[in-house]
């Protein structure tokens, strides 16, 4: 069967439903039962049909659009993504259409489902672990998906990142190696898949290399809020804690001055490395030695990975640091500024 040849109508007869069902799937309805979904999408899948309301689409079957998903558009770091992602999108004639999560499941999960319906040829996502019923919505889909600057629970989900596990030791290191006798680790969520595959077996590694018992209750959650690291000093600072690596920099400028509000001398007392290096690093005082990511070059690359997708070429990325499985690993660095000794 030609492809120009796939209608609704197709779909409908091959799945066995009405032309309503068909229409209600593609455009992201949750009013249909899973089972009817699924077996609409299987259907989809194999007849590759892409409706489009585009007439341009119609013909090429693409609608030269990427959808983006952000979860904090205020986010410093999300927003330098994005930049490399729009201007490789618009080096390649891609429009991108950038949505916000609100780092809410239920919300990733309808934004998702309103960018299928709108036919995208590909989706850029950012975010940490995602719902199964996401991970059932990837799966059923012919659109190809690639994570930026972190790592999901979908192993088959390809991704562009640093080595979270190799900075987070590093960093650790270096607070042991520069008089610091209790290193606290400050993340999100401990169950996330960067932080227990990535960040703590990284920091784990640095405290038994330098000999140094490891104590999980060491590691502090804050979730990518300067309140939740500004509230967190006092309970740290109580603790006995002289040196943390902090993974967001928001995290780290609330904890900066919540404990320079106790009283507790940054680095004299206290050593402080945060993880992103966003301009926020630099307009604190005192200001963030920080591990470097090459931000612009993550959204950038994952653009550029997708379009390869998007046209059905797997070659590995020629940007590539290091690949690993579906992971293309970009170098980070490290600058010391002033919170460190």
């Amino acid at each position: 069967m030609k492809k120009q040849s796939v209608t609704i109508y197709t779909v409908a007869r091959e799945a066995r439903v009405s032309m309503a069902t068909v229409s209600r799937v593609v455009n992201g309805n949750p009013n249909v039962k899973p089972e009817t979904r699924k077996k609409v999408l299987e259907v989809i899948k194999e007849l590759n049909y892409r409706p489009n309301a585009v007439a341009r689409g119609l013909a090429s079957k693409k609608t030269t659009t990427v959808g983006v998903v952000i979860p904090s558009v205020t986010n410093d770091y999300f927003a330098r993504l994005a930049l490399g992602i729009d201007d490789i999108a618009s080096m390649y004639k891609y429009n991108m259409i950038l949505t916000n999560s609100d780092a809410d499941d239920g919300k990733a999960l309808q934004v998702v489902r309103s960018m299928m319906a709108k036919q995208v040829d590909g989706i850029i996502f950012m975010g940490h672990d995602i719902t199964p019923e996401l991970q059932t919505e990837f799966e059923n889909s012919t659109i190809p998906v690639v994570v930026a600057g972190s790592m999901t629970n979908d192993a088959d989900l390809a991704t562009v990142r640093i080595d979270y596990r190799k900075a987070t030791q590093e960093a650790t290191t270096y607070l042991l190696e520069h008089e610091a006798k209790k290193v606290a680790l400050v993340i999100g969520s401990q169950l996330t898949t960067v932080n227990k595959d990535f960040r703590i077996p990284g920091y784990q590694a640095a405290l038994e290399a330098a000999g140094v018992a490891f104590d999980d209750g060491l590691i502090f959650e804050a979730h990518d809020s300067y309140s939740e690291g500004y509230e967190l000093a006092e309970t740290i600072k109580n603790d006995g804690v002289d040196a943390a690596f902090v993974s967001d920099d928001g995290i780290a400028a609330g904890l900066l001055n919540g404990l320079t509000d106790l009283g507790v001398d940054v680095p004299g007392e206290f050593q402080l490395i945060t993880g992103n290096d966003t301009k926020l690093a630099e307009v604190t005082r005192p200001m963030l030695t920080s591990i470097t990511q090459p931000l612009y070059d993550i959204g950038a690359v994952s653009m550029r990975l997708l379009t390869k997708l998007m046209n059905g070429d797997q070659e590995e990325s020629q940007e590539a640091t290091t690949i690993e499985g579906s992971s293309i690993i970009l170098n980070h660095g490290f600058v010391k500024r002033q919170t460190t000794h």
